[in-house]
């Protein structure tokens, strides 16, 4: 990740995956409501999709202050109506940022409403970030998604225990290597994880360079 002059930073995966991720979210988000993106990072996805995906409103998050202020440069370069300013928030907490009973104070003079939110973006986290990250996500999709509600997941994964591509396995060693709770993760592990959260797998796409677009949607009958 570099940065610029002015505080944004750039991921180079972005330009690569934004366009048929756009076209996934573009199929599968419900039709109105707000999508909270978990972790994101740079803020390129946010500036990009927002202004595409009107009339959803858009909630990026991130829990580095650093993400948050690269967010913030993206969004006053690029600016959106429906875009909100970016919040704090860690996935792993057991009570989310957006669930206290005070807004977070970036969004106190907005006209954002928490029981407005119909969706969950998670892009390139879960094999970057400890495990407990993958549960506190779906325990907080479930607690924040209303029936029918959409969580979608983007990055690499493996299937029936293993790697995808050379490219991944290898991947995967220089996750875990540099952190040994980092790592490419089984798709019928967090599959396991969501069910008991109450959310079912909805379907799963191929994407570029050996990624996946999982979709889980919320439902009373997973357990």
């Amino acid at each position: 990740m570099s940065k610029s002059t002015n505080e944004r930073h750039y991921a180079p995966a972005t330009t690569r995956n934004r366009d048929p991720i756009l076209n996934i979210l573009r199929h599968v988000l419900p039709p109105t409501g707000t999508v909270l993106e978990i972790s994101s990072g740079t803020g390129e996805h946010a500036v990009y999709f927002a202004p595409r995906l009107a009339p959803h409103r858009w909630l990026p998050s991130d829990p580095n202050p650093i993400a948050r202020e690269s967010i913030e440069a993206w969004r006053s370069h690029e600016v959106a109506d429906n875009l909100y300013p970016a919040i704090a928030l860690d996935a792993s907490a057991p009570v989310w940022s957006i669930e206290q009973p005070q807004l977070p104070e970036e969004l106190q003079n907005t006209n954002f409403k928490r029981e407005t939110i119909s969706a969950i973006v998670n892009i390139n986290m879960i094999h970057i970030a400890p495990w407990s990250a993958c549960l506190g996500l779906m325990s907080g999709a479930k607690r924040l998604l209303p029936h029918g509600g959409i969580l979608y997941l983007y990055g690499p994964f493996k299937q029936n225990g293993k790697h995808t591509a050379s490219s991944n396995a290898a991947f995967d060693e220089s996750l875990r290597r540099q952190n040994s709770e980092w790592g490419v993760r089984d798709l019928d592990d967090v599959i396991a994880v969501a069910r008991a959260q109450q959310l079912l797998l909805l379907n799963t796409y191929e994407m570029p360079a050996n990624n996946l677009s999982v979709v889980f949607h919320v439902s009373s009958t997973a357990a």
